[in-house]
């Protein structure tokens, strides 16, 4: 579970001040999958990149499991991120002088996971890339690059899993692939999902949506089956 408490986060500069979020309260139970939407600079993915760790709210708590991660140091932060969190970036961010195999069992490794390079090959195929295990990212596409991500994401059986515009730099069937990988993964992994998207189509296929604007949730709504 994921309990979020006014939460607030705020920029200085030439003496100004400008707040990106305004005491947002959000409770996400665990094995929720859940997309936020809103206009550009709504505060979308500082919300996501506070509730990974990367960034320090101005004030307010984010609880993960009874832990107050606000409190926590960056080597425990760093140890929690390697052992609950899944991530998926619009941009990919893979090693280029890896393989695609190599990317996975990687981030396996790094967190000492049993059978790290099964897994990778297992994950890779589950995603259809297992003809393409031994490319390097500049030899895949968008999609494919993006299918390789969502195989190093669950590699270590991520609780959390949070995505930043997954779908953002892919085509309308790229888009679906991608979609639909992660709603079977989350089926069968019962990973919690919170998935930053522009994209209502792809928003209203999650259980829960969350609606920014000026840095607070102004709608929490439940897409028809």
């Amino acid at each position: 579970m994921i309990q979020i408490k006014q939460l607030r986060k705020s920029l200085y500069g030439g003496g100004h001040r400008v707040d990106i979020l305004n005491g947002i309260d959000l409770t996400i139970p665990s094995g929720q999958f859940v997309a936020i939407i809103g206009a550009s600079g709504s505060g979308k993915t500082t919300l996501l990149s506070l509730i990974a760790g990367l960034d320090t709210p101005t004030s307010g708590n984010i609880v993960v499991d009874e832990k107050d991660i606000t409190k926590m140091e960056e080597d425990e932060l760093a140890a929690l991120r390697a052992r609950r969190f899944g991530f998926i970036f619009q941009n990919f961010h893979l090693i280029p002088t890896l393989t695609a195999l190599e990317n996975v069992v990687l981030a396996g490794e790094l967190n000492s996971t049993p059978g790290a390079n099964k897994k990778s090959e297992d994950l890779l195929g589950v995603v259809g890339l297992a003809d393409r295990m031994h490319h390097y990212p500049g030899q895949l596409s968008g999609g494919e690059q993006q299918r390789l991500c969502l195989a190093r994401a669950f590699v270590n059986d991520p609780d959390i899993v949070l995505a930043d515009e997954p779908t953002g730099n892919l085509d309308s069937k790229n888009s679906e692939h991608i979609l639909g990988l992660l709603l079977e993964l989350h089926r069968v992994r019962q990973a919690t999902i919170v998935l930053v998207t522009h994209e209502p189509d792809i928003a209203a296929r999650t259980q829960r949506i969350l609606t920014l604007a000026d840095g607070a949730i102004i709608a929490d709504t439940r897409p028809e089956p």
